[in-house]
């Protein structure tokens, strides 16, 4: 089954996911048309390549064609007319940059594998949901019952002023009666009569205007404080926010308000006199009402999907100068009044506090987009951005000379939006911005920027404090270990256990008894090296997460990579296994390595370690490393090549945890070509590693490509053990 097919199986929460990816820079028809198609290509090479990039588009454009002759014959006009603006898109945009497009895909097939792979992980176990529902069911009843209590209060307020309206209605028709009358008329017992109940009607009229419940539920309604400003914050720049059905009832709810507040006007205009309440407070009720609307407005125009770069979705809030960002906000108030044009304008907020930066920014691209409505959201507005390009002005020559290797990514900007509602005679500004980003202008900045994106979001809870770093404060070890395994969780699919976070905070930290609330410095996390090392800690973790997502991605979901274990402890772990027994672990002192070490017992009951030295993303590239465990080979003193590895910690043969990772069987042996090229014997490289029982040797095998079972027994055929024996003792001599 191809990789596409899976992903149309998965459920709705995960295709919403892949839905996000999928633009006009990737649009998904071409990726549904040509499924079988882009998954057989090397797109991942091809975004280091131009030649071969250029090539794979050329033929992305074939096959476009080709599925627009198909589809022609079908007489299909909805898919020719889109086949052909895709084509054109296509080659219009990426004809003068082809490894652009290459990197896109390469990206999207690997968010499906991810996504794929979370969906296949288990499901939050019981008591872990059930605490995580109690706490948004705890909020989610306390809002409702708030709301709840504005509108029942506004309903209550509305039936007083009815009761007021139609009392004095009945008062001006009677005394208007009783003016019209003759002044002959006036001196009877009856209308001195009716005189007295006008009278009684008043003094009830002022009664009720001043100790009835109506000024009670308007001020509740009023003066009931709202929701703050800002609700959550969530890194990962998914915004969890009431909703929209609670904000339109808060709006419609004030709406009612204003409007009896407006009906209590039209009553002053008929009847006041001396001590009436309505002139005094009425006022007072009126702005309040106002101030409400507005920050109501202003706190639901609301930065749904912070600023992300398609090229890297799960470093949202980092951003590349002259590439293409998108960003989504949305109005969380839904009345059928504002189902009209509301245009939003994006800029970026220039006013960077970082000290002896002059670095400014401007948008590129469509900077200017109207409000739509959204049916998968209950139809309220919203409005994606797709297109801005941020652009960095030219500045005085020399103030770039002012910046130290950490000091574009410790600049913090902001996209700002605004627009203006305009409703029943109130005229409204809205204006909100994302969290923080960060600009760079090469991706090899983009690690450390992501650090910064990361340290802000965990240290502080102001919105925009962009002066953030001029003086970044500690933040706890704890809350920092949550953020890194949440960190994997999902970029990786599978966050950290105990023991893995454990050997973390020794790393950060050195040999403590606690960590819990050990303050740990911005510079110690991403500016200091390690001690020992030319790196940092935050460049060594980051390439680590390089690493398994490009190369080891399904053994680290399955937990069969160990990764987070030093020397001593994984020495500790092995001594008393079966010999064959080994781990995998991440190298701390190669960047993006990774290593394993199995344990072998001598004739004399010693027990003795042998680590191979890491395999980075280079040799990785070349051979699965799911192959390499299984096709490994050493070879002993006797000459004898054999695979150490048996039982992977603490005891599970090694075939059953790797077996379904494997490329290929064993035994499909791709044999040399019949007498190589014309003229010359057929020949084969050896790679091979050997240990010696010599005391002087070391006991760790140089670290080479391993040789598999069927290559061996190629070998075997075509070569005697003795040339077989010479030539890879000439080779472990020159190496």
């Amino acid at each position: 089954m191809s990789q596409w097919s899976q992903v149309q199986q998965l459920e709705i929460k995960f295709l919403e996911q892949v839905d996000q990816f999928y633009d006009d820079n990737f649009p998904m028809e071409i990726r549904h048309l040509l499924a079988q198609w882009i998954e057989s290509q090397d797109w991942e090479a091809a975004s280091n390549n131009e030649a071969m990039a250029t090539i794979l588009l050329q033929n992305l454009l074939i096959q476009v064609d080709e599925q627009l002759d198909r589809v022609s014959q079908e007489k299909n006009l909805l898919l020719i007319h889109n086949l052909k603006r895709i084509r054109k898109l296509l080659q219009g945009k990426y004809h003068g940059n082809p490894m652009h497009i290459a990197v896109i895909i390469s990206n999207c097939l690997r968010e499906e594998r991810r996504i794929l792979a979370a969906a296949s992980m288990p499901v939050q176990g019981p008591l872990e949901k059930s605490l995580q529902n109690s706490v948004v069911s705890e909020r989610q009843r306390n809002v409702e019952h708030k709301v709840s209590a504005i509108k029942n209060s506004a309903q209550m307020t509305d039936q007083d002023v009815k009761y007021l309206e139609d009392l004095q209605e009945e008062f001006d028709f009677r005394y208007k009666t009783i003016q019209s009358l003759e002044q002959s008329d006036k001196n009877s017992a009856l209308i001195k009569q009716e005189m007295l109940a006008l009278q009684a009607m008043l003094n009830t009229l002022d009664y009720k205007r001043k100790v009835s419940d109506m000024f009670c539920h308007l001020r509740f309604v009023c003066f009931l404080p709202l929701f703050p400003h800002r609700i959550l914050k969530c890194i990962y720049c998914k915004l969890i926010f009431l909703s929209c059905s609670s904000f339109t009832l808060l709006a419609e709810s004030l709406f009612q308000v204003r409007r009896q507040l407006e009906k209590l006007d039209e009553l002053l205009t008929r009847l006041t006199y001396d001590g009436d309440p309505i002139p005094v407070q009425r006022p007072q009720l009126l702005e309040k009402v106002n101030f409400l609307l507005y920050n109501l407005f202003r706190n639901s125009f609301v930065v749904e999907r912070q600023p992300c770069m398609p090229t890297h979705p799960q470093r949202p809030m980092v951003l590349k100068t002259l590439i293409q960002f998108t960003v989504k906000l949305r109005l969380l108030i839904k009345l059928p009044e504002l189902n009209y044009q509301i245009r939003v304008k994006a800029t970026i907020d220039n006013k960077c506090n970082v000290l002896h930066s002059n670095r400014r920014f401007v948008l590129c691209g469509t900077h200017v987009k109207a409000m739509n409505m959204d049916e998968s959201a209950n139809g309220s507005l919203s409005v994606e951005f797709r297109h801005l390009q941020p652009k960095e002005m030219k500045s005085s020559a020399g103030s770039k000379g002012n910046e130290g290797p950490h000091m574009v990514t410790e600049e913090l900007h902001s996209i700002s939006f605004e627009t203006q509602v305009c409703l029943y005679g109130l005229t409204i500004n809205l204006e909100t911005s994302s969290l923080p980003v960060v600009m760079i202008s090469n991706v090899s900045q983009l690690p450390n920027a992501w650090a910064s994106i990361i340290w802000y979001n965990l240290s502080t809870n102001d919105p925009q404090n962009l002066s953030f770093f001029n003086n970044p404060p500690t933040a706890t070890l704890s809350q920092l270990l949550e953020v890194l395994s949440w960190q994997f969780s999902s970029y990786v699919g599978r966050g950290l256990n105990s023991e893995q976070l454990n050997m973390l905070a020794e790393k950060l930290m050195g040999q403590q008894v606690s960590y819990n609330d050990y303050q740990l410095s911005w510079a110690k996390f991403c500016k200091e090296h390690l001690p020992g090392k030319s790196f940092t800690f935050w460049v060594w973790l980051e390439a680590i997460l390089d690493l398994i997502k490009k190369h080891i991605l399904p053994l680290w979901i399955d937990g069969y990579v160990m990764g987070f274990v030093s020397k001593e402890k994984e020495r500790i772990l092995l001594k008393d296994k079966t010999p064959g027994t080994f781990l995998l672990r991440f190298s701390e002192s190669n960047l993006g390595g990774i290593t394993f070490t199995w344990v072998d017992h001598l004739e004399n009951g010693d027990v003795t370690f042998h680590s191979v030295e890491p395999y980075n993303k280079g040799r990785l590239s070349a051979l699965p490393f799911a192959d390499i465990l299984r096709d490994y080979k050493v070879i002993m003193a006797d000459n004898v090549p054999e695979n150490p590895l048996k039982y992977l910690y603490p005891d599970i043969p090694k075939d059953k945890a790797f077996g379904k990772h494997y490329s290929c069987q064993p035994n499909e042996v791709s044999k040399p070509s019949d007498g190589g090229g014309k003229g010359y014997v057929p020949s084969v490289f050896i790679p091979v590693s050997k240990i010696l029982n010599d005391s002087t040797d070391p006991h760790s095998p140089s670290d080479l490509l391993p040789m598999s079972p069927s290559v061996y027994a190629v070998l075997r055929e075509h070569l005697s053990p003795t040339v077989i024996e010479t030539a890879v003792c000439w080779n472990l001599f020159h190496s």
